[in-house]
């Protein structure tokens, strides 16, 4: 092998063993930790950018571009205090990561009623959806924190993936003649960002079933990658839509 490869070889052996050393673990559960750090400057960098582009877009849509915003700031908020926790040596921030899906995942859910303008129906929907979300986290707490692989910890993780499934079927189903009759550049948009809840959500229910296998520190790898995914992307995708309908206008005036 060409010498200078193998010096920087060994050079990034080191690097990463001494960062290993510094988060006083192994290196898997160093990578964890600046995942973790990772993750706080994606959101932060997600909400600066959502909140500043509020203005860029039509009046309409400046409260979806709000709403993007302030699902990455409480992201960001909860992810600089899970990366304390799993740096402090106190284990998975699990009740954190739930106190942020409880409060973001319904305003992730709020932005398609607020980009159909569907008025006192999509408030129904909007509400519809909150309930079943938050019934999805509730439950998957409970059985995050029973005994693995126990009775009760099987029951409440079926009922959240049930809740789950209800929520894919509103956006799929109850709103799917709103989404197919929405100017096609929105229409576009929330097709895309139904996948992010039909596929992107089911890491999720993976990532739990992952603690049957002990896999605690790939699981929190994968969150931390989902979690930035579907809140960064998920606002992208929404305003690109948005600026698509912007520029669509313009031509047709």
């Amino acid at each position: 092998m060409n010498p200078c490869l193998l010096a920087a070889a060994d050079g990034a052996g080191v690097t990463m063993d001494f960062l290993a050393a510094q988060a006083g673990g192994t290196l898997f559960q160093t990578l964890t930790l600046y995942l973790f750090f990772a993750g706080t400057v994606a959101m932060g960098a997600g909400a600066l950018y959502f909140f500043l582009l509020r203005d860029d877009v039509e009046p309409e849509y400046r409260s979806t571009m709000v709403v993007a915003g302030l699902v990455c700031a409480i992201a960001c908020f909860h992810y600089y205090k899970m990366t304390g926790v799993y740096q402090s040596g106190q284990g998975f921030p699990t009740a954190l990561r739930y106190v942020d899906w409880l409060f973001t995942t319904p305003l992730l859910l709020l932005k398609f009623p607020l980009l159909l303008r569907l008025g006192d129906r999509g408030a129904k929907f909007f509400w519809q959806l909150v309930v079943l979300d938050v019934a999805m986290i509730v439950t998957a707490f409970i059985a995050e924190t029973s005994v693995v692989d126990s009775q009760r910890w099987w029951t409440f993780f079926i009922i959240s993936c049930c809740f789950e499934l209800l929520i894919v079927g509103v956006l799929y189903v109850s709103l799917g003649q709103a989404i197919a009759n929405a100017p096609a550049p929105l229409a576009q948009a929330l097709g895309t960002m139904r996948l992010f809840v039909l596929i992107g959500w089911a890491i999720y229910p993976i990532g739990f079933l992952m603690a049957r296998a002990g896999a605690g520190e790939y699981r929190e790898v994968i969150y931390n990658v989902a979690d930035v995914i579907n809140k960064v992307g998920f606002g992208l995708v929404a305003y690109h839509g948005i600026k698509a309908m912007s520029h669509r206008g313009r031509s047709a005036a």
